[in-house]
């Protein structure tokens, strides 16, 4: 049976994306180009392969089984046209498209705008929201070239290398009497920020008090560490956060201290993920290559 390699294109944008809408939007194309191109694959492979349920596209059990080859099929394709032509930085057009969060974007983006100014002017990057639900999906289908996140259990599929070595400190508003630690008494007294994007439950800090048997009094939760900045620098609240992003804050709120903490947590590692089937991918080699050549990356 021949078919069309674009109808699989179709297929996986449609399937990334769950709309019609969006898969033409991604592709460039429009929506009845992408109705009559999955029109033509389902009438090769006689079967509906997606079904509306409201405004998303559901897959069909044959879709669903389809999925992971199309992915590998379509990946390989785009490794031997990066092969064929290799990557130079000088000459490139390329985006890199890498999802992180807001305290990962402060650490990471100043030192790689910096590097590609300097070797590869057509080079740029693309960051978005981090979405760890997606995390596998997006980046099979090349829709992320990259994610970077703390150390999280993934599948096979999905390749690693550690980014940032981190670990945590305490932000407090400076007070007339200086002092250059803080006890755990001290810690537990006081009232604090936790930043997350959940509206409840413990973190990283809250796990290992627990392990001690400890508990501390969380006066706020709020999503973005640097409105927390505010708040500690009007207040008599106290931040705990990783400590790279933390002396970048610090130095902008002339009110706030930085301390370390009087107690032992797990590390703040931030890891670089990629999907096993761009590993051998001239430009995503070459990105990795570039980052480990950050002071950031070194132990």
């Amino acid at each position: 049976m021949k078919i069309d390699l674009n109808l699989f294109t179709v297929f996986e944008a449609i399937y990334s994306e769950g709309s019609l809408t969006k898969a033409a939007a991604r592709l460039n194309l429009t929506q009845p180009a992408i109705s009559h191109a999955l029109g033509r694959l389902r009438d090769r492979l006689e079967d509906p392969l997606f079904i509306r349920h409201g405004h998303k596209m559901r897959p069909t059990p044959l879709a669903q089984n389809l999925l992971p080859e199309i992915q590998s099929a379509l990946a390989q394709l785009n490794q031997a046209l990066q092969h064929a032509h290799g990557f130079d930085p000088k000459i490139a057009n390329k985006t890199f498209t890498i999802a992180m969060r807001d305290v990962i974007e402060a650490t990471l983006l100043p030192p790689l705008v910096t590097r590609f100014n300097e070797i590869g002017p057509n080079i740029s990057v693309a960051s978005v929201t981090m979405d760890r639900r997606q995390l596998e999906a997006k980046l099979a289908s090349g829709e992320w070239d990259f994610a970077v996140d703390i150390l999280r259990p993934s599948p096979t599929s999905i390749k690693q290398q550690k980014l940032i070595a981190d670990d945590l400190v305490v932000l407090k508003r400076k007070s007339k009497k200086r002092t250059n630690s803080i006890d755990q008494q001290a810690y537990l007294n006081a009232q604090h920020i936790v930043v997350s994007s959940r509206p409840s439950g413990p973190s990283l800090v809250d796990y290992s008090l627990s392990a001690l048997g400890l508990k501390r009094n969380v006066a706020l939760r709020c999503q973005h560490y640097f409105a927390a900045c505010q708040v500690v620098a009007s207040s008599e609240l106290w931040l705990t956060m990783p400590r790279r992003y933390g002396h970048l804050l610090s130095n902008q709120f002339s009110e706030i201290e930085l301390l370390d903490l009087p107690f032992a947590t797990s590390s703040v590692d931030v890891y670089l993920y990629w999907h096993s089937s761009h590993d051998n991918d001239a430009s995503n080699t070459w990105f990795r290559q570039l980052l480990e050549t950050f002071q950031l990356v070194k132990e």
